[in-house]
C-alpha cells in the first residue's frame, strides 16, 4: 500500500473558479484543508461542495498546515491579500502559492516568494459557471497556462495534468501578452460577429436567423485556420486585390450603418498587411490602403 501523503491545499477565494477547483482537485486525491473567503456563507458552500476541508474565519489560518495555498479573489485583491498573508508570516519553504489570474504574473506574488514559498499562476483558458454538485468537470481537454518559479511551474503543470487539462508554459513577463490574446480571440470575436449581424440585420433577418446564415461561414473559417494557419486561410476582395467590392461596401456603409464605417477600415487596414504578406501588391494594393486610410 502506498504511503505517499495526498498533498493538501487551501482556497482562499471561493468564487466560481475557486469553488470548481477544489471540488475536482479533492476527486483526485488532493486534500482540501481550509476555505476562506469575504463572505462566510461562501466558504462554507466551498467546503460543503469539496466534501472535505473547514470554513475558516481567518485569511492566515486557512494558509497554515497546507502545501498549496490558491488565491482566487478578485484580480485586484490579489497582490494586497499576499503581501497581507505575508505580512502574518503565513509563508515559508515548502509552500506553493498560485493565483488564477489571466492577466496579472507570479510577480504579484513576490511577498511570498521572499519567504521561501514557490509562486505561481494557472490560468484556465474556460469561463465558469456556479458549481453544482455532480456537474461534469469544466477543465477536462481545456487549455491552462502555467508560469512562475521552477518549482511552481512543476507542481502547475501536475495539477494541470490531475485536472484533466492540457498545460502551456509562458515566460512570466509575457503574461500580459498572452491575455490579451485570450481577449481578442474570445471578447473581440463576439465584438466582431456582432458587427457582421449587425450587418446581415439589416437586410430584414431577425439575430437568430442571421446567426444560422453565417454560423457555418464561420465554422469553415476556423477549421481553415486550424488547418492551414490564419493568413493561409485569408480569402475575400481584399485577399483577391478587389477593391471595387471594398468600395461598395465602404459606400453602403457610410450612407446606412455609419457607426462601423471606422471599424470595416481598420479591420481592412490590418488584412491588407496579410493580404500583403500572401503576395498582394501593386494596384490594386495600393487603391484599398486608400479606401482604408483616406476613406474614399
Amino acid at each position: 500500500m502506498s504511503t505517499n501523503k495526498p498533498r493538501s491545499f487551501s482556497v482562499i477565494g471561493c468564487g466560481r473558479v475557486g469553488i470548481c477547483l477544489a471540488v475536482f482537485l479533492r476527486s483526485r486525491g488532493f486534500a482540501p484543508v481550509a476555505f476562506f473567503s469575504r463572505s462566510r456563507s461562501s466558504a462554507d458552500h466551498a467546503a460543503k461542495m469539496a466534501g472535505k476541508g473547514r470554513a475558516v474565519a481567518h485569511a492566515l489560518s486557512a494558509v497554515r498546515g497546507a502545501d498549496i495555498v490558491f488565491l482566487t479573489p478578485p484580480d485586484t485583491e490579489i497582490q494586497p491579500l499576499c503581501n497581507a498573508l505575508a505580512d502574518g508570516k503565513g509563508f515559508s519553504p515548502g509552500t506553493t502559492v498560485f493565483h488564477l489570474s489571466g492577466a496579472l504574473s507570479s510577480d504579484i506574488l513576490a511577498s511570498a516568494g521572499a519567504q521561501g514559498a514557490e509562486i505561481g499562476s494557472i490560468h484556465p483558458l474556460q469561463a465558469f459557471a456556479p458549481y453544482e454538485a455532480g456537474q461534469a468537470n469544466p477543465f477536462e481537454g481545456i487549455n491552462m497556462s502555467v508560469e512562475g518559479s521552477p518549482g511552481a511551474q512543476a507542481l502547475g503543470k501536475e495539477i494541470v495534468k490531475v485536472l484533466g487539462a492540457q498545460a502551456f508554459t509562458i515566460p512570466t513577463r509575457s503574461k500580459t501578452l498572452y491575455h490579451a490574446s485570450a481577449v481578442v480571440a474570445s471578447n473581440y470575436l463576439v465584438t466582431l460577429e456582432h458587427f457582421a449581424l449587425e450587418l446581415l440585420m439589416e437586410t430584414g433577418l431577425n439575430e437568430e436567423k442571421a446567426f444560422d446564415i453565417l454560423e457555418p461561414l464561420i465554422r469553415g473559417t476556423l477549421a481553415n485556420i486550424k488547418a492551414r494557419g490564419s493568413a493561409a486561410a485569408l480569402t475575400g476582395p481584399v485577399a483577391r486585390g478587389d477593391h471595387e467590392i471594398v468600395s461598395a461596401h465602404l459606400k453602403d456603409l457610410d450612407e446606412i450603418r455609419p457607426e462601423f464605417s471606422a471599424l470595416y477600415r481598420l479591420l481592412g487596414q490590418h488584412t491588407l498587411d496579410i493580404a500583403g504578406n500572401q503576395g498582394l501588391e501593386g494596384t490594386a494594393a495600393e487603391k484599398l490602403s486608400r479606401l482604408f486610410t483616406e476613406g474614399h
